[in-house]
């Protein structure tokens, strides 16, 4: 029960503070780069210098008043302590200077319960609030003339009045100091003491000894160091109790609380105590202690996101990104020019150079705006034992949950994650079956005549299925339970929702598991790691394996479990494409395990398996990157675009250069080359993403399989004979060479209406009877992505308002019109598959906005794609691998009798043998 005193949050709501509080922990983040010296270590934000540090202290608790008797709190009661003293400024000065000087201490009560206590040799904080402190740590980091013109800028954001009270605050408060040992520390901000609002801090016990006369760079170490070789070092802890809010307030850190210090309880330095450097490098923060001690006020509850990044940031496990000043001006400029030029002419209209240009200035805008994070976070903070730091394991290799990718937040990309949004959604209760989804699927999405898509091979169509089974999972319930309801238009006698069962009055679907009612979470993990072939648990992946390498039969195939299914890490809607794939990859991380084996003979198999696990990761980032996009998106532009991904500008694109380093001079060496950088969201995929990868069309009914040596048909077959428990049959039949000989000599379907596989309308998956079409329109509706229109224009492309525009086929057009009331409902997925691409483009431009969002922030938000690709991680031998291999290049390894047969890119079609 509380005595009186409360909370306000900044912004009118917790979560709204959350988001306040994240922006101003990246603008921490800048501090601790301006702070940085040149090719020096990155230092903390504040009290960069540790003065002493020590673990060989207790704390002892006195007759506790019986109120104040909380938790750990107990008389008598005696705990081992970490003290750190520290100068406050960001960045190292010599002791003699006039500073202030803070004191940290870390109680551990037991192995899950410790209590950070910090504390400044200042009885008031320069700041009032979070806004406060964050602007002005912005506008002094550094040092010299940038921190007067700092200063000059926090009049004009904070006024005149603030600014001058802030600088004389800290002008006073900036002092020399003859011993860490005399000072008296104090919180600034309050923490709960169970029902009771405190301050607390440190003061010398009295008969402390004055400080004896040192002098030099380091001399506050030196002191205290010559003190305990005489003596304890002794000081009283105290408590200042709330009494109300004018005179003690919660929220204001530069008002000092008057009420009376009470002594609770000593700390004692034990005499022979020397400077600890482990204890210097502990990673304080006032909420590493429990609820009944939670801290209160807007200034710390800052310093939990603040610390935590400031803390990330100094170990490597967080990156922040410097965007120089002309990138800056540069971004801003074109962002304006290019917005008003693509009113009158689209990007891929406009000279190649132009276009390249303008691209980077559209991701530049999506980022900003089209990055939406729907996980739920804790707002406002909780009390939380000290986090563990991450396993040497967790570093060096990938999780097959995905946790740890990001060590300053474990969870974040992980198995179960919530999938972002690039659109808001847009929930319409009144149209889920409206215009009915089994009509629209029949009158414009069913296949009348197959339409091929020319450029491509069906190793294209193969190969996006490989990597959403990567990237995007959701869960589902089984039949029974919380079905998606679909009434059948009156022309239809009914739908068997089960195999044999029977006819009934509706098309029934299972639903999607939620979490909370609205969030779907990612059974896969986010991030880019190869989970369709090494499983999304730890469990599923060893029993996959043997030793190091991935089991497999004799001659080279997916073993199968007792209902016939390949073992694999995902094998849902298999296909005979899937197998081929699947096998190609666990044949490659095999030959990997053998040739880091012969490397290093002494590893164990798990370092074996995970190096070649990350390899092969990597080899399929890259071959989707340079191969398969820029296959799919058959253009200069996007060829030059993605290759700049992956590799940065080559060195005689003295043009190319110069643009980047005036506009984007991160992406001069490729994504690879740089830090992880999540640009401000936290990284995860989004339901819009699985929408724009919604490329069922690509799959063809009828195939033709030939021999790769003379070109002699083997046999003809339709998709229901090479899917599912019969996909094993058929690779076996035709063997590994012919199947992808087969697949690279004929064309896939084209992304387009009237194009969906008539073989996926009458579908059996795990016990439903499904028409995938209809499902795919289910699904889009029911996640609230927004219909195609407005989904558009949150794309920043202008609203379609004639059908024409739509469509340039008049029959379709008039199907669309026969359908739909509006062009305004027509669904997202039809409007995608309507609209005419960018010459060259295997889909449209429209979900292009959300690829062009995505592709790039796939590796760049990922650290085995940035900071830890590089061969600690990966070998020598393994990067090497990785920039050596192309699809084409892989399937020659495993294939050989295929190599002269393959072209450049290997998703293009290939030229077929004479007969």
């Amino acid at each position: 029960m509380t005595t009186g005193w409360q909370e306000v949050y900044l912004g009118g709501s917790p979560e709204a503070e959350r988001r306040l509080f994240e922006r101003m922990a990246r603008q921490i983040l800048q501090t601790q780069l301006k702070n940085r010296k040149a090719g020096g270590p990155i230092r903390a934000g504040f009290q960069a210098k540790g003065t002493f540090a020590t673990a060989a202290a207790t704390l002892r608790f006195l007759d506790v008043p019986a109120d104040l008797r909380v938790g750990y709190a107990v008389p008598g009661a005696e705990y081992p302590a970490s003290v750190r003293f520290s100068n406050a400024e960001g960045r190292i000065l010599d002791d003699r200077e006039p500073d202030l000087r803070g004191a940290a201490v870390r109680v551990t009560v037991s192995p899950g319960e410790q209590h950070d206590l910090l504390m400044t040799n200042a009885p008031v904080s320069h700041a009032r609030d979070a806004r406060q402190f964050t602007e002005f740590a912005v506008a002094t980091a550094g040092g010299g003339a940038r921190r007067y013109l700092g200063l000059v800028r926090l009049v004009f954001v904070l006024g005149p009045v603030e600014t001058l009270r802030m600088v004389g605050n800290v002008q006073r408060g900036r002092r020399r100091i003859g011993s860490v040992a005399t000072e008296t520390y104090w919180s600034r901000v309050p923490i709960a003491w169970g029902g009771t609002a405190v301050q607390y801090l440190l003061r010398p016990a009295p008969g402390t000894p004055a400080a004896a006369p040192f002098s030099g760079f380091d001399f506050l170490r030196e002191e205290m160091t010559s003190r305990l070789q005489a003596a304890d070092v002794r000081l009283e802890l105290c408590v200042k109790r709330y009494r109300g809010p004018r005179e003690t307030p919660i929220e204001d850190a530069a008002v000092e609380w008057k009420s009376d210090a009470e002594p609770i309880a000593v700390l004692t330095i034990h005499s022979g105590a020397t400077d600890d450097g482990a204890v210097h490098a502990l990673r304080f923060n006032p909420w590493n202690t429990t609820a009944e001690f939670r801290p209160l006020g807007n200034l710390n509850r800052v310093r939990e996101t603040a610390y935590d990044a400031s803390a990330a940031h100094r170990d490597r496990r967080h990156w922040v990104t410097e965007v120089p000043l002309r990138n800056r001006i540069a971004g801003a400029a074109m962002r304006s020019l290019f917005g008003v030029v693509n009113r009158f002419r689209p990007w891929h209209r406009l000279p190649e150079a132009l276009s390249l240009l303008n691209l980077a200035a559209l991701r530049d805008v999506l980022r900003r705006e089209n990055l939406i994070d729907t996980e739920t976070r804790p707002a406002p903070p909780s009390a939380r034992p000290v986090p563990a730091p991450p396993s040497a394991d967790a570093r060096a290799f990938r999780t097959h949950e995905g946790t740890w990718n990001d060590l300053a937040e474990p969870s974040m990309g992980a198995v179960g994650a919530a999938f972002g949004r690039n659109v808001a959604a847009v929930a319409r209760p009144e149209l889920v079956n409206e215009p009915n989804p089994i009509v629209v699927s029949r009158e414009l999405l069913h296949r009348r005549e197959f339409r091929p898509a020319t450029s491509l091979n069906i190793l294209a169509a193969a190969w996006i299925q490989f990597q959403v089974h990567d990237w995007v999972v959701h869960a589902r319930h089984p039949l029974g339970v919380a079905d998606v309801r679909v009434p059948l238009p009156p022309d239809m006698a009914g739908w068997a929702n089960t195999p044999g069962g029977p006819l009934e009055p509706e098309m029934r679907v299972g639903g999607n598991v939620t979490r909370d009612g609205v969030l779907f979470g990612n059974v896969a993990s986010h991030w880019w790691d190869g989970s369709e072939v090494y499983g999304t648990t730890t469990a599923k992946a060893l029993d996959l394996r043997d030793g190091a390498k991935l089991r497999m039969t004799p001659d080279g195939y997916l073993p199968l479990d007792v209902a016939g299914s390949e073992i694999t890490g995902f094998s849902e809607a298999w296909w005979l494409g899937l197998g081929a794939m699947h096998t190609l990859f666990a044949r490659e991380h095999n030959l990997l395990c053998d040739e880091l084996r012969s490397r290093n003979p002494l590893w164990p198999d798990e370092r074996i398996y995970q190096t070649a696990r990350l390899i092969v990761a990597a080899i399929i980032v890259k071959i989707h990157t340079i191969e398969w996009t820029p296959a799919i998106l058959a253009t200069p532009v996007l060829e030059r675009a993605m290759n700049v991904n992956w590799s940065g500008v080559p060195p005689k694109d003295w043009l190319s250069r110069a643009g980047l380093w005036l506009t984007d001079a991160n992406a001069l060496h490729g994504i690879p080359a740089t830090t992880p950088d999540h640009h401000g969201t936290p990284y995860s995929l989004t339901e819009d993403f699985v929408t724009v990868y919604r490329m069922h069309p690509l799959i063809p009914d009828s195939y033709a399989f030939h021999a790769a040596g003379d070109g002699a048909l083997l046999r003809r077959a339709e998709f229901p004979e090479i899917q599912g428990d019969r996909a094993d049959d058929a690779l076996r039949e035709f063997g590994l060479t012919d199947t992808l000989y087969s697949f690279g000599i004929a064309h896939p379907g084209a992304i387009a209406l009237h194009n969906y596989p008539r073989a996926l309308l009458n579908f059996v998956r795990e016990g439903e009877v499904i028409d995938l079409s209809v499902v795919d329109l289910i699904r889009t509706r029911h996640r609230d992505v927004p219909r195609y229109n407005d989904f558009r224009e949150a794309l920043h492309l202008p609203r379609i308002t004639r059908w024409e525009d739509l469509s340039a086929d008049p029959a379709s057009v008039a199907k669309l019109r026969a359908v739909y009331r509006s062009i305004d409902e027509v669904d997202t997925m039809v409007g995608l598959f309507a609209e005419t691409p960018p010459e060259g483009f295997g889909f449209s431009d429209t979900a292009f906005r959300v690829f062009i969002l995505m592709a790039s922030r796939r590796l760049q938000s990922d650290r085995f794609l940035t900071a830890d690709y590089r061969p600690e991680i990966y070998t020598r031998f393994g990067l090497d691998r990785i920039a050596e291999t192309s699809m084409t290049a892989l399937i020659s390894r495993h294939c050989p009798a295929l190599g002269a047969k393959l072209p450049a890119n290997a998703f293009k079609p290939w030229p077929s043998s004479s007969t």
